[in-house]
């Protein structure tokens, strides 16, 4: 007899699904795609991959961050593409935060995937200052 496993794969809908998540603010939207052990490269920081942030919860609250400081935060004409263990989303982002400073820069994020979960999430975009709103 023959064991047959079948590796669970995440596809560009489930990730047009969790940009949809991020635009209403629903973190458990969110997250449903998220491993528990993934780690999340931020667009800034001190380090050359920005801020690295390792487990679920600890992004999860990341996220949230944003949304509490731009209560505007948007990711317009998402697309994504997904090819074996690694994906694709592309993404205009946008955002307002408390100050009245604007930010509206194209960016993209970079997945490594494996059992149908986001292992690693590197965050890119272009760097635009911000505005006035």
């Amino acid at each position: 007899m023959t064991t047959q496993t079948l590796e669970k794969t995440l596809t560009a809908q489930d990730l047009a699904d969790t940009f949809d998540a991020f635009n209403r603010h629903d973190i458990d939207g969110v997250m449903t795609h998220f491993a528990q052990d993934c780690v999340f490269y931020t667009v800034g920081g001190d380090e050359k991959f920005g801020i690295k942030i390792g487990g679920a919860d600890a992004i999860a609250k990341a996220f949230s961050a944003v949304w509490a400081g731009m209560k505007d935060a948007h990711w317009d004409h998402h697309s994504h593409f997904v090819q074996g263990n690694r994906a694709v989303s592309e993404w205009t982002f946008s955002g307002t935060d408390a100050n009245g400073m604007r930010i509206e820069a194209e960016g993209a994020d970079l997945f490594t995937l494996k059992d149908g979960k986001i292992v690693v999430k590197q965050a890119l975009r272009k760097s635009r200052p911000a505005f006035r709103a």
